[in-house]
């Protein structure tokens, strides 16, 4: 019988959102070849979007909900089809670092952020094992 979700993912379901989130970040990386895209403001800009974590020294309320807004693919997307309507194709190139970002953390485990704390994601607890924190963003 299925386990009921403690409002993480895991086993294949985690495994299949990585395996997303590694593909987006391939797509990312080759959309903004494509685009000819400045290597070094490739790099220079990548991490720009975990700026968005200093409102955790607000409290965990404020932090999660400005680092999900940051590391959701619903503005990025929604910006990059703006540009495209608005044929404003120089924005894409920071739109494919902000998508490439999001993915990179995706990949890496670190997901959409519960108001309980910065470690709690909706790819699980991290750097403990889940069972040990089991329940702990209920």
């Amino acid at each position: 019988m299925a386990r009921v979700s403690d409002g993480a993912v895991n086993g294949t379901v985690r495994t299949l959102l990585k395996g997303e989130a590694l593909l987006v970040l391939a797509l990312s990386v080759i959309l903004y070849w494509h685009a000819a895209g400045n290597w070094w403001l490739f790099l220079a800009l990548l991490l720009v979007p975990d700026l968005s974590m200093l409102p955790y020294l607000l409290n965990p309320r404020v932090g999660a909900v400005a680092y999900n807004l940051a590391h959701s693919y619903v503005a990025p997307l929604a910006l990059a089809i703006s540009a495209v309507v608005l044929h404003e194709n120089r924005l894409l190139p920071y739109l494919y670092i902000w998508t490439a970002h999001i993915a990179m953390d995706r990949c890496l485990g670190y997901g959409l952020k519960y108001a309980a704390g910065f470690g709690v994601t909706h790819l699980g607890i991290l750097g403990k094992p889940a069972a040990i924190v089991a329940g702990a963003h209920r």
